[in-house]
C-alpha cells in the first residue's frame, strides 16, 4: 500500500455513481486532487461537470462510490457520518449554493455557532461574529432574522458561518452566485484574508473574476479534471505568501 499523502487535501481515483431509474450515472470519474495547506484551489467547468458533487464528496457529505480522501495525512473517505461531522466542525468549512441558515435563529446565532460548538467560549463567539459580519456590511443585521434577509445576505452570511472556526480548509460552492458586485468584492475580500491566513480554500465558480484569486484553476468537464495549472500573477496578492500558516485542526 503506498504511504499516506501529506497534504491537507487528497483524493485518489475518487468516483461518485448514482442511481436512478434503472440506469447509473456516473458524476465524478477517477478524480486525483491535492491541495496544499494555505492553498487558494478554483473548480471550473460546464454545468453538470460535476464540481458541487465532487465538493460535497470531498466534504463528507456524499458517500464516495470508491476510491479515497485523505485529509491531513489521514484517510477519511471510510469515516461514519458522526465522524465526518465532528471532523467538518473542527476543521472544515462548507458554503453552500442555497445558504442552509437556521431559521430558528438569529444572523448572530447562526455565525456564532460554529465556534460554540468547536468550544470556545461565548465571548470568543462573539468577537469572531462581529469581526465577520461587520467585513461583510452585516453588522446591523446581526438581530435579524435569516427569512427577513435578502438571498445575496443570506449568502454572506452562509461564509461569515462557515468561517468562523477559521477551518483549516473552507469548500465553498458558488459562494458569490447570487451576489451583486458590490457585495462579491466584499465577499472576495473575506476571502482573500482567509487565504493569507493560512485557510486553504477549493472554490467552485463559473465566474472567472472570481477564479483569478486563486493560486490555480482546475477544470472539471464529465466528472474528471481535464487540466490544472496554476493562476499566472503579475506582482503579488495582498497579504500573499509571506502570510503564516494557521495551524490546522484535524483532531
Amino acid at each position: 500500500m503506498s504511504p499516506a499523502p501529506l497534504a491537507l487535501l487528497c483524493t485518489r481515483d475518487l468516483v461518485k455513481d448514482y442511481h436512478a431509474d434503472g440506469g447509473t450515472v456516473r458524476a465524478v470519474r477517477g478524480v486525483n486532487l491535492v491541495v496544499e495547506a494555505g492553498e487558494f484551489v478554483a473548480m471550473m467547468g460546464p454545468s453538470g461537470s460535476g464540481k458541487s458533487t465532487l465538493l460535497h464528496v470531498i466534504g463528507g457529505l456524499e458517500q464516495p462510490t470508491s476510491g479515497q480522501i485523505w485529509l491531513g495525512g489521514e484517510r477519511a473517505d471510510r469515516l461514519s457520518p458522526t465522524a465526518w461531522a465532528v471532523r467538518r466542525r473542527r476543521g472544515i468549512g462548507i458554503v453552500f449554493q442555497a445558504a442552509n441558515l437556521l431559521a430558528t435563529m438569529t444572523v448572530a446565532d447562526n455565525v456564532e455557532l460554529p465556534v460554540l460548538l468547536a468550544g470556545g467560549t461565548a465571548r470568543q463567539a462573539r468577537v469572531r461574529r462581529e469581526e465577520l459580519l461587520e467585513q461583510l456590511g452585516l453588522a446591523a443585521k446581526a438581530r435579524t432574522a435569516p427569512g427577513r434577509l435578502s438571498g445575496g445576505e443570506q449568502q454572506k452570511v452562509a461564509l461569515a458561518r462557515a468561517l468562523a472556526n477559521k477551518p483549516g480548509l473552507l469548500l465553498a460552492d458558488e459562494p458569490t452566485g447570487n451576489l451583486d458586485s458590490g457585495s462579491t468584492a466584499e465577499v472576495l475580500k473575506l476571502l482573500r484574508q482567509a487565504h493569507a491566513e493560512g485557510q486553504a480554500i477549493v472554490l467552485v465558480t463559473h465566474d472567472a473574476r472570481v477564479a483569478t484569486q486563486a493560486d490555480r484553476i482546475v477544470n472539471l468537464f464529465d466528472g474528471m479534471i481535464c487540466d490544472d495549472a496554476p493562476m499566472a500573477v503579475s506582482g503579488s496578492r495582498p497579504g500573499g505568501d509571506a502570510s503564516p500558516l494557521a495551524p490546522l485542526r484535524w483532531g
